[in-house]
This record gives structure tokens, C-alpha cells and sequence, in this order.
């Protein structure tokens, strides 16, 4: 059957409702840590079953306690203020990370098997001309791959799970695979290709596996990390100084404007490709991932679902 074994977090003893009973099972989506005012910690936990999805904010829970992503939990009380949802770590309980075959399993996205990776890379390749990129391409679609599927992809917002980074990065490739045969202007694929692949590279060094903002963040950021390792990459490779240039402002112009962190703006057609890309694999997610009527401040609205 689907049985989850669950453990108390917290030593204090848990307080039942009137009626004795706790709320049904749900899984961790996405977790953020905080500190509030008085010092305090707390977690926001996005929590789902598979009848509701929302956020939770939950009182006096250390960075190093459970919940983790991908956990059971269930609660004794879950208070709603104006829409606002709190518990208190007394009134939590974690279980397992469920196996296969619980019913909440398929609700975290889970990284994309290495056969689909490897057929979008190979058909994009097809597209491919330019013979020195070619096998640049493959060797680091190729190296890429495992480092990718254990990073999120940001903290919240998208893909904000373990391999979030490897299918936001599919996401934009294989829509480029669609788009690509239907451009109407001439573009040099190569250059889209290698942009998106290493396009959020520079996460592996931003965050910690477990989505936790390293110091990487704030002193580097991942745009310049992932522009400098391919800048390094291509000159090891002998690609020409004009072909290199052309590449790197793809990753440097990503997120479009200098206000959303990019350092330069898109002036080329290649990186407005990559930067819509991004744009549409990163707000589509958002939206799939969030409940109906839930607002979302990164999106400036409320989330209306069939």
C-alpha cells in the first residue's frame, strides 16, 4: 500500500485540533528559508496534494530541520489569515521521501531522463554547420549533463527543484529545436545552442543543491560565471575572437534588460532568441507550477486555471 512513516521534528509535544484529526498528506514543492524580525527562524514551504497547492509559511524551523523537498508532510492546524497560511513546527509532522508508487510522487517534477536530453541535442545538431562548434556542442551537452540534473534552477518562482536546471535548459533547447526550422530571419543556431547549455551554468556555483543561496550569489552572480567559464572554454578551443564575442553576449544579455541583472541588453537575433526562451520556459513553468488564484508576485498576478 502507500504507507509513509512519520516523524516528530520538534521534541515539544503536538497540540490535536478539537476534533483529534490531522490534514491529509502533502508533498514539499519548494522550500525557503528565513529569519523573522524577532529572530526567529521559519520556513515557507509550497505544499500539494492532489486536490490544492499553496504556500505555507511554518513558525521556528531551523535551515537544518525537515521538511526537505520532496518529503511527506502532514499538520494538526493549518491557520488561514486572509488567505495568509501559517503552522508552527509543534504542528507538523515529516514523513519519507515517498517511493514511486505514492500517489504524490508525480507532483515534484523530477529531472528528464538522459534519452530525451540526448535526442534534443542530437536533432539540434542536425541544424548544426559550423564545424569547430559541433563537437563543442556534444562535449559539453554531454559533460553537463549529470551536473545539471542535481541543481534547481532558482530558490522559488521555477524549476525550483533538485534537476531544475537540467529541464529548464531542455525546456529552451527543444523549444529551439521546434522554432529554429520556422525562423523567419537567418540566424547562426550554434550560437543559440551553446548560449542556452551554459545560459545558467554559473547556478552550480549559486546555489547548493538543496536550493540554499551561496555566497557565489551575491559576490559573482551566475550570468558572469557562465559567461566567463564558455568565454574560457571557446578560447581553449580555438574559436575565433569575433564567433566568441557573439556567443558570450548571448549569455551575457539573457535576462534582457540591464534592470533584471543582465549586464548588456540583446542587439543581436541570436540572443533575443535566448533571452525569449528563457522568458517563456521560466514564466510558463511559474504559472504550471502554481495553484489557481494563487498570486504571483515574480508575475505581477493571479493565477486563473481551467
Amino acid at each position: 500500500m502507500f504507507a509513509v512513516h512519520f516523524i516528530f521534528v520538534t521534541l515539544p509535544a503536538i497540540t490535536l485540533t478539537s476534533d483529534g484529526l490531522m490534514t491529509s498528506e502533502y508533498i514539499v514543492l519548494n522550500r525557503t528559508n528565513s529569519v523573522a524580525k524577532n529572530g526567529s527562524p521559519y520556513v515557507t514551504l509550497k505544499i500539494a496534494n492532489l486536490d490544492e497547492t499553496f504556500q505555507l509559511m511554518v513558525w521556528d524551523v531551523s535551515p537544518t530541520l525537515p521538511p526537505h523537498v520532496g518529503q511527506i508532510v502532514k499538520f494538526v492546524n493549518i491557520q488561514d489569515q486572509q488567505g495568509r497560511k501559517s503552522a508552527r513546527c509543534t504542528e507538523m509532522l515529516c514523513g519519507d521521501m515517498p517511493l514511486d508508487s505514492h500517489p504524490l510522487y508525480n507532483l515534484l517534477p523530477r529531472p528528464i531522463k538522459r534519452e530525451v536530453w540526448d535526442e534534443t541535442i542530437n536533432n539540434l545538431l542536425t541544424f548544426c554547420t559550423d564545424e569547430k562548434l559541433k563537437p563543442i556542442i556534444s562535449k559539453f551537452a554531454d559533460i553537463l549533463y549529470k551536473p545539471y540534473s542535481q541543481y534547481p534552477a532558482a530558490t522559488s518562482v521555477h524549476h525550483a527543484f533538485k534537476g531544475g536546471l537540467l529541464n529548464h535548459t531542455h525546456q529552451m533547447l527543444h523549444m529551439l529545436e521546434g522554432l529554429y526550422p520556422v525562423m523567419p530571419c537567418k540566424i547562426k543556431v550554434e550560437r543559440c545552442i551553446l548560449a542556452i547549455i551554459f545560459h545558467d551554468y554559473g547556478k552550480v556555483y549559486e546555489y547548493t543543491k538543496e536550493g540554499e543561496p551561496t555566497e557565489n550569489m551575491f559576490l559573482l552572480g551566475h550570468i558572469y560565471i557562465s559567461a566567463h567559464k564558455l568565454h574560457q572554454e571557446l578560447e581553449k578551443e580555438g574559436i575565433d575572437d569575433e564567433e566568441i564575442k557573439r556567443i558570450i553576449h548571448c549569455v551575457l544579455a539573457h535576462h534582457r534588460q540591464k534592470d533584471f541583472g543582465s549586464p548588456v541588453v540583446p542587439c543581436s537575433q541570436e540572443a533575443l532568441i535566448v533571452c525569449y526562451l528563457d522568458d517563456l520556459s521560466a514564466k510558463t513553468t511559474t504559472i504550471d507550477e502554481n495553484g489557481n488564484m494563487e498570486k504571483v508576485f515574480a508575475l505581477d498576478t493571479t493565477i486563473v486555471k481551467d
